[in-house]
């Protein structure tokens, strides 16, 4: 008899309410709200979780990250990312998404496990941080014993196809302990070996498209970045074609 498999379930990252809105369109089960993705991802507003939680009726989870950078947090940092798990559960968040480390690269356990209890009943991803850590497989053990409820991960490589080994050696580890989620880069025409090569049933995409802004008149003497310069006419949002695409061919035989 042919082994069942347990339902495949797309994650979308998105930077906002309308992106979240075509995911949800296109068929994802899943996002994962973010402000300020050119860095990663931060914690979106107040504003922007409230209307995501009142046009959603998919789930919703929530970056809890007070900045772009590094994972290691001050202790005013720290207490941002308190506040703001709070504020999500307030707010009908179905779950927060964290990473926090120390400086020798592994994980911040005391303030991992404050941060799980403030979030419960919410569930609990921890991030890309995890790819930041110096061993993961002595990570993951950590998370496990955290009850974090699953790792967002690359394999510690910058994308998931060339951290495809890692990726499956960690989700044989996990077993059913953890959720292993495959995250970076993850394509429609990568998803379906992905699930082949590691057994993985959630993965985390983008699926975005370049959108043109409407405005009309532009100034070019003026930007509102730093010493990067992103796009000021254009960005990126969510496709619900490419969501529909990306699922289609998760699920093919």
């Amino acid at each position: 008899m042919k082994k069942s498999l347990s339902p495949f379930l797309l994650e979308v990252c998105v930077d906002s309410v309308e992106s979240a809105l075509a995911a949800q369109e296109g068929g994802a089960q899943r996002v994962e709200l973010c402000d300020n993705l050119v860095e990663g991802g931060t914690t979106p507003s107040a504003g922007t979780i409230e209307l995501a939680r009142k046009h959603l009726h998919i789930a919703l989870n929530v970056i809890i990250r007070p900045r772009g950078g590094d994972f290691f947090y001050s202790d005013i940092e720290f207490e941002i990312m308190q506040r703001d798990i709070e504020f999500a559960k307030q707010l009908g968040a179905d779950g927060v998404v964290i990473g926090i480390l120390k400086p020798n690269g592994t994980i911040d356990k005391a303030r991992t496990r404050d941060l799980v209890q403030r979030a419960r009943p919410m569930s609990v991803t921890f991030h890309k941080a995890f790819d930041m850590t110096r061993d993961p497989f002595a990570a993951l053990d950590t998370l496990v014993e955290l009850g974090v409820n699953r790792v967002l991960t690359s394999g510690q490589e910058a994308s998931v196809l060339e951290g495809l080994e890692m990726v499956r050696a960690l989700a044989k580890r996990a077993g059913k302990k953890i959720i292993i989620m495959p995250g970076g880069k993850v394509n429609e025409r990568n998803i379906q070996t992905l699930a082949q090569k590691t057994g993985a049933r959630e993965f985390h995409a983008t699926a975005w498209r370049e959108q043109e802004s409407a405005m009309e008149f532009r100034n070019p003497r003026v930007y509102m970045g730093g010493a990067f310069r992103p796009p000021e006419y254009a960005r990126n949002v969510t496709d619900a074609g490419r969501v529909r695409e990306l699922i289609r061919a998760g699920k093919a035989k």
